[in-house]
């Protein structure tokens, strides 16, 4: 989470779409808006750096391990995903979300000394992190439990009851989009939710445009 006018650039990258617009019918619609879809991503390169870096880190995990002064939390996530391979789907987003919760929220700016600092899973699992972190260490895990990554999405919205910035993930699954959130306990559908206003949404396929 953090002030809604660290948002503002983001701001600015949804009147590119105005021109061309497709609309996305695969999934029901987040939280009542009409959903402008893009395939173009190069407007969002914390994903891309993320994306790379995560790559890296899950061809070398024992390089990290070594690394690590005292335990290995990436060694501990490996465990717990092996853990879940034979549970149904729900039961496999219940757990993620359950483990990844208890970690510390921790701001961009006391973490990495920046406003925005989108980490990979082996830095939250080491330092923490603030919601979007959550959101993202969330479909990294689900994605190696083989969930294809078009049924995911990392949704970055304002929160109107608290008036700030926050990130989630979302996770389709039999027709219902579910809502993976650091600030709730439990996994939800996101039809049950009324405060959230999407800006935006991105997975590995594109990114849509959230409008009321």
């Amino acid at each position: 989470m953090r002030p809604l006018h660290t948002f503002v650039a983001f701001l600015a990258l949804f009147f590119v779409v105005l021109a061309g617009r497709g609309e996305a019918r695969d999934y029901p619609a987040l939280f009542g808006t009409r959903e402008i879809q893009k395939t173009n991503l190069t407007n969002f390169p914390r994903w891309a750096k993320v994306l790379e870096q995560f790559d890296r880190e899950v061809s070398s995990p024992d390089e990290l391990c070594e690394r690590a002064k005292r335990s290995c939390p990436m060694k501990e996530w490996r465990a717990h995903l092996r853990s879940l391979v034979d549970l149904e789907s729900k039961a496999k987003i219940d757990a993620i979300n359950r483990y990844m919760n208890k970690f510390p929220y921790i701001e961009d700016s006391v973490n990495w000394g920046v406003n925005d600092y989108w980490a990979t899973p082996s830095e939250f699992l080491s330092r923490g992190g603030d919601c979007e972190d959550f959101a993202l260490a969330k479909y990294f895990s689900l994605k190696i439990l083989g969930f294809p990554i078009e049924q995911m999405r990392i949704v970055l919205l304002q929160d109107l009851n608290l008036r700030i910035a926050h990130a989630i993930l979302v996770v389709y699954l039999n027709g219902r989009a579910l809502v993976l959130d650091s600030q709730i306990k439990e996994v939800v559908p996101a039809d049950a939710i009324y405060h959230y206003k999407p800006l935006y949404s991105i997975n590995e396929t594109g990114w849509w445009l959230h409008v009321r």
